[in-house]
């Protein structure tokens, strides 16, 4: 599903209106009873209400609110209408809908000082909803005066409030807080999602998102540009065709063998959970190259895989001799996965960088493999097949030679430029999980919760990429919609997790565990 800026979003109503000739007060009646209609669909006192305050602001989303008031009128509902005016007066299709809402007698009140704030917050009060439609995708800079007043105070009421299109205060190019904000229960929004719906700190204001149809074809929003690149947000009924049944007749050999490297001693674990990873995402056949003194460990924790002994120094750690072993394995391999646990001691990194660069297959890169090219992410241009990364913050931070929290002030743009450095597939892990492609694309991923914030969870994902790469030929898959395809999975595994036994308790296992539940709720086999 796309997610808009508001250019692209205006750029999309611009086609509408003069491409294909749908009149802009046709939009603006669609959004009106999109709204109406999603009040009445509503659980609780939203759908419950009888009575509603209309905040309307003087521009094309105040049209919308007096639409709607007039909407609700019709419905029986009693409404007042609070038309906040700074310097400037409704006009063009806004002033249509403000003509025809007097003519019909509705009670409209203008609201341009303080005192006439307080006296519209006082009457909302005794009403049972509180409608923003101050101002929509349009606003660029924070709210001030009059209009910051009416915000705050709608914060304040003890009512349900209902944004229209956006929460007023938001940029919807932005998930920055720009100044005061509405704080709603909950957004209808049209055509297409907006940055700021999905990405906190923005969407955390938002309350429950409902989208509008308004009548334009999908294929003016799918079609529409954005400089940067576009952006995505990842739905389960999008990716479920990826994943056919597997043929009757198909066997071990059909869905790929993979190839994971990863553990030391103490982090046996890891290279455990990514093996089991990789099983349970399907992969045929999976090996786990581990350090020759784990190696007793890891066949014990996870017995559908194989296991492959690499060289290791005094540390431990895999050393330099370990190269030419995993590279002679990996022939014939569908997919070559390493990072998990691997450390970070000299030898150990440069015997990582020589896999990664010279392996011929699709790489997955996590951890401390994605540590072994800190500060060297051109590096990985010269890989001679697809690769993935998968770093959180800090090891994109490395990376990237910035500092965590630079990531962090905008991952969406620090994924982008680590995809276009490296000519990797991104994967920046954390709350709403980003994939980068290399052409500036983005797809934001909304499964997952607080509880997968616990050690291997990550070792996990390695293993799921690893088994849905190598499926890729059964299945035709391209490698970013495998990567889709097991990002989303992953963090749906650790929903269905949490929903049965909470966040708190969650461990990597249980991950695991979930998995054939999530393969199955993605098929639609169990709902």
């Amino acid at each position: 599903m796309r997610v808009l800026t508001a250019a692209a979003m205006r750029e999309v109503d611009r086609k509408a209106i003069e491409g294909l000739g749908l009149p802009s007060l046709v939009l603006m009646e669609n959004a009106a009873l999109g709204v109406v209609d999603a009040i009445s669909e509503a659980e609780g006192a939203i759908g419950e209400a009888t009575s509603a305050a209309v905040f309307c602001g003087p521009g094309n989303n105040g049209g919308d609110g007096l639409a709607i008031a007039r909407h609700l009128a019709v419905r029986g509902l009693e409404v007042r209408i609070f038309l906040v005016l700074g310097k400037s007066e409704p006009s063009g299709d806004a002033g249509i809908q403000l003509a025809v809402c007097r003519r019909m007698g509705l009670e409209i009140e203008e609201v341009r000082d303080s005192a006439a704030v307080r006296a519209a917050l006082d009457a909302t009060r005794d009403l049972d909803l509180a409608i923003d439609a101050l101002f929509g995708t349009g606003l660029g800079r924070a709210l001030e005066g009059v209009f910051a007043e009416v915000v705050e105070g709608m914060n304040e009421l003890q009512v349900p409030r209902v944004a229209v299109d956006l929460p007023s205060g938001l940029d919807a190019s932005r998930h920055q807080l720009l100044g005061p904000c509405v704080q709603a229960d909950l957004t209808v929004t049209f055509a297409a999602p907006k940055v700021a719906h999905i990405l906190p700190p923005a969407a955390e204001t938002v309350g429950e998102l409902v989208i509008a149809d308004l009548g334009i074809p999908s294929s003016l929003i799918d079609d529409v540009e954005e400089p940067a690149g576009r952006l995505h947000l990842l739905v389960g009924e999008e990716l479920a065709g990826l994943l056919p049944p597997r043929e009757r007749s198909g066997h071990k050999g059909s869905y790929g063998h993979a190839l994971l490297v990863a553990g030391a001693p103490g982090k046996a674990g890891a290279a455990i959970l990514s093996a089991r990873g990789a099983v349970r995402a399907g992969a045929g056949l999976v090996t786990i190259g581990v350090p020759e003194p784990i190696l007793q460990t890891v066949d014990l924790g996870s017995i559908e895989s194989m296991t492959l002994g690499l060289p290791t120094g005094s540390s431990g750690l895999i050393s330099r001799e370990a190269v030419e072993r995993v590279l002679e394995a990996a022939q014939g391999k569908a997919v070559l996965a390493l990072g998990p646990g691997l450390g970070q001691e000299s030898g150990a990194v440069a015997a990582i960088r020589r896999i990664v660069l010279e392996a011929q297959l699709p790489v997955v890169t996590d951890a401390d493999a994605v540590n072994a090219f800190a500060g060297r992410a051109g590096d990985l241009k010269r890989r001679p097949a697809a690769t993935v990364l998968t770093p959180h913050p800090g090891e994109l931070a490395r990376l990237l030679g910035l500092k965590t929290s630079e990531i962090q002030d905008d991952r969406v743009a620090a994924a982008r430029r680590a995809a276009f450095e490296t000519g990797a597939i991104m994967v920046l892990k954390g709350s709403l999980t980003l994939i980068s492609a290399p052409d500036g694309q983005v797809w934001i991923n909304p499964t997952g919760n607080p509880g997968m914030a616990t050690g291997g969870s990550g070792d996990v994902l390695t293993g799921m990429l690893a088994g849905l790469l190598a499926q890729r030929e059964a299945f035709a898959l391209e490698v970013l919609d495998a990567v889709l395809l097991a990002v989303y999975l992953h963090g749906l595994a650790g929903d269905l997790a949490a929903a049965r036994m909470g966040e708190q308790a969650l461990s990597a296992g249980d991950l695991l565990d979930f998995l054939p539940a999530a393969f199955a709720r993605l098929r639609n086999d169990e709902l």
